[in-house]
């Protein structure tokens, strides 16, 4: 990378502005963020289409103020209130959990995201337009990468699950996964940006005599062509796919269990209506009889079904598991997973403890889980998933960050992990092996890719999403799930305790699904698909790219600045 004088901005002293110029950015910001939630799930499909040009008022504030001489920190302030925005109209109804973590979520989660908007700032300062625009959707999605793996990770608003509700325009995430979605976005709303533009306006930092006049907007023939190609291609390509794809692997009947217990209410020890563990259990039972076949091979109860903390070395000691035992034995050839709360114990040993590890005086060092439970023939020996990808402030929480964790009820703070993926073979059909994806897990594109690499031929998500009310929150995390449908093409079959549950196909098209806040159950056939997808085999391959060009660029744009101030100094001197 070497510096290009010939498109480096030109300054341009800060100029007061007044009336409409004094409001265009905060405009500008508003209206993008509004696009973004317009265009996000759960609104109707076709909206998802906004998606494409939602970031243009934010490229068109972000010259604005540069051209009119505003400080890096201004610039930031409006591309913070962008995302801040955006946040809130988003996932507001994280709030419904606690306030205090709702709001914290919003503030912190826009704080992250800007880090990406002002080192494309501070690119484009330094190395001009032409590489500057380029190097934002690389920092975005080298962001988007990182939030998938560290402790704070938070993806919910990666781009690319802003497809969602559309996803019949991207079948071909089988091959790229959602930060493809990511890829396109940025590419039409660039290019879309660069077609109002023109490039002498974007090179030379032209200043607008008005808000809304010359040169503030014009048209460029060549981008608009490029930006038309740039989504109809793609449209086409997935509405080919698509056409083509039929549903593979031989068939099984699934059933869903929800059970609709109030988790603020009933659910828990403590809450106000608590509903005792064995009743629920009988609740749980007693829908699943209701509407069980001879062909019914797995049951799936949701997330936390069995809430009394399990010690797992001792599971089938416990009068509820005994319970479920008989149960199995009265209906051979059905397999049950449940959520379930469990301890894991490793002895007095700190060396054999993992980093999340508890001690007690009695118990040694031991580590809580939400995990999963499979229950298959009598002499079948209870398996055990202990979730993984674990939701920051709740479960996954430094002891550091500890006196910020948000109650849920249950187990909260510190849970503990596991490295691998398991997958439940189901004795009585070879061809099912259900991979069991634990609530938020869903959300993760390449985290779900690896039970399929494991040999999952079906999808089994199991969420307590009660949590949230009757707010989009639920709707967007079903929706998440017909993308994990389409990236790795297995069936999904979803419990969720208060809704909503479902099944859905390979194409990523729900088949079925409950109402939301209703007892139920619903049972459908899937279909167990063996074969694996580019990206289930070759994993995440856009992220990690993005990281390592972030790099790249954040070390040239520092090493730019450095010499920018010594040849000042040395000017001055």
């Amino acid at each position: 990378m070497t510096n290009n004088p010939t498109l480096a901005p030109v300054a341009v002293p800060a100029t007061p502005a007044k009336g409409w110029a004094y409001w265009l950015p905060s405009l500008l910001a508003l209206l993008s963020a509004s696009l973004l939630w317009a265009g996000w799930p759960v609104h109707p499909g076709p909206l998802a289409l906004l998606l494409l040009v939602a970031w243009v008022p934010y490229l068109l504030l972000e010259q604005y103020l540069t051209q009119r001489g505003a400080s890096g920190w201004k610039v930031w302030r409006y591309g913070y209130l962008t995302l801040m925005l955006w946040n809130l109209f988003t996932t507001y109804w994280v709030s419904f959990s606690t306030l205090g973590g709702g709001i914290a979520a919003v503030v912190c989660n826009a704080l992250m995201m800007s880090a990406a908007l002002a080192a494309f700032y501070h690119t484009k300062k330094r190395f001009g337009p032409t590489l500057g625009y380029l190097s934002l959707p690389i920092y975005w999605i080298a962001f988007e990468q990182l939030h998938l793996h560290w402790f704070l990770t938070w993806p919910w608003l990666t781009l690319g699950n802003g497809f969602a509700s559309a996803n019949y325009l991207v079948q071909w995430y089988e091959y790229t996964g959602f930060l493809g979605g990511s890829v396109w976005l940025w590419a039409v709303n660039l290019l879309v940006f660069f077609a109002i533009r023109s490039r002498k306006s974007i090179i030379e930092n032209e200043a607008p005599a008005s808000p809304w006049g010359k040169p503030f907007f014009t048209f460029n023939p060549r981008f608009a062509i490029a930006a038309l190609a740039a989504i109809i291609l793609p449209v086409g390509l997935s509405l080919l796919i698509g056409s083509r794809y039929q549903e593979k692997g031989p068939s099984a009947e699934v059933l869903v269990v929800q059970p609709n217990v109030d988790p603020f209410l009933e659910k828990f020890e403590g809450t106000p209506n608590f509903i005792p563990h064995a009743e629920q259990l009988e609740r749980l039972l007693t829908l699943t009889a209701q509407h069980l076949t001879p062909q019914t091979r797995l049951v799936l109860w949701p997330e936390t079904s069995l809430d009394e903390t399990y010690f797992e070395n001792t599971i089938e000691t416990y009068p509820n598991i005994v319970r479920l035992r008989q149960w199995l034995a009265a209906h051979p050839g059905v397999e049950l997973v449940t959520g379930l709360t469990t301890v894991g114990q490793y002895g007095p040993d700190k060396g054999k403890a993992s980093p999340t590890a508890r001690f007690r005086d009695d118990l040694g060092y031991y580590d809580l889980f939400n995990a999963a439970l499979h229950l298959g023939g009598t002499n079948t020996p209870a398996g055990f998933y202990h979730k993984s990808r674990l939701v920051p402030g709740v479960e996954g929480v430094p002891p550091w960050l500890s006196v910020f964790v948000i109650d849920l009820g249950g187990s909260a703070g510190g849970l503990g992990s596991q490295p691998e993926r398991t997958v439940f073979q189901v004795a009585a059909v070879p061809a099912l092996r259900v991979a069991p994806v634990i609530c938020y897990e869903s959300v993760y594109g390449d985290f779900v890719g690896d039970y399929v690499a494991n040999g999952a031929t079906l999808i089994g998500i199991i969420t307590n999403d009660g949590w949230w009310s009757d707010s989009p929150g639920h709707s967007q995390h079903l929706q998440y799930a017909t993308l994990r449908a389409i990236e790795t093409r297995r069936d999904v079959a979803r419990s969720a305790n208060t809704g909503i549950s479902a099944f859905i196909n390979q194409k990523g098209e729900i088949t079925q699904q409950t109402g939301w806040w209703v007892k139920t159950a619903s049972r459908a056939p899937v279909h167990l698909n063996t074969e694996q997808t580019f990206y289930v085999r070759h994993g995440e391959l856009i992220g990690p790219a993005c990281q390592a060009l972030a790099v790249l660029l954040l070390l040239g744009t520092a090493t730019a600045a450095v010499v920018g101030r010594k040849r000042v100094v040395t000017s001055l001197n």
